[in-house]
């Protein structure tokens, strides 16, 4: 949503990301018609800061597709610390898991084939960053799912939420996922448990941080 040439400034400033990461973005450009679910160089690398900067032990995906933003979320983790990734796509996870048996985090990452409403209530963790990126009408249930499994202080990062500016007029725009997405920032805004911060870094990231239970 930025002025082209102040994002090439920004993403000409920003550290690059790996090869593998490069090879990912790569062959989701030339081979796949739905690659802009791909979250990309400069997200990639915020999403990656994020997770140096909270240095968990414990992450939840919601929305595998190519496997990118596992790898970037995972550089961050502790040495023991392992990220839980759920999508329902087989196709896509079989070409994630490739590109993971390339990389420094295969033994980190954990992926779950399913429906992420019926898998999230099995999982018996406690988890400092949770990347919700799935779809969208789910945001809110997804939200209320995982929040009891996140730690004081963890936080939350969901993807997508001003859905390419459509939020801004809901009205004009009523479609299932504007008017779902737009009710999630509604809900997370009106939380007392928790700060947030909407970010307009490329398709918007809402960024929650758990206060209080």
């Amino acid at each position: 949503m930025l002025d082209e040439k102040i994002q090439n400034y920004a993403e000409n400033y920003t550290s690059a990301e790996s090869g593998l990461l490069a090879e990912i973005l790569q062959k989701t450009h030339a081979e796949r018609d739905d690659k802009a679910m791909l979250s990309g160089f400069y997200q990639g690398r915020l999403l990656a800061m994020f997770s140096r900067m909270l240095q968990p032990r414990r992450i939840l995906e919601i929305g595998t597709f190519m496997g990118y933003s596992a790898l970037c979320l995972a550089e961050g983790l502790r040495e023991d610390g392992v990220i839980i990734t759920l999508d329902v796509n087989e196709e896509t996870n079989r070409t994630a898991k490739i590109f993971w048996e390339k990389s420094d985090y295969k033994e980190k990452i954990e992926a779950h084939l399913g429906d992420a409403l019926e898998i999230i209530p099995t999982l018996d963790e406690t988890f400092d960053l949770i990347f919700i990126d799935a779809d969208k009408p789910n945001y809110a249930n997804y939200y209320d799912a995982v929040f009891p499994k996140m730690r004081t202080g963890g936080v939350i990062v969901a993807d997508n939420v001003l859905r390419g500016g459509r939020v801004l007029d809901v009205a004009a725009n009523a479609d299932e996922d504007t008017i779902a997405l737009h009710r999630f920032n509604e809900k997370i805004q009106a939380d007392d448990r928790v700060a947030n911060i909407l970010l307009a870094v490329r398709d918007g990231l809402m960024v929650v941080r758990k206060e209080k239970d």
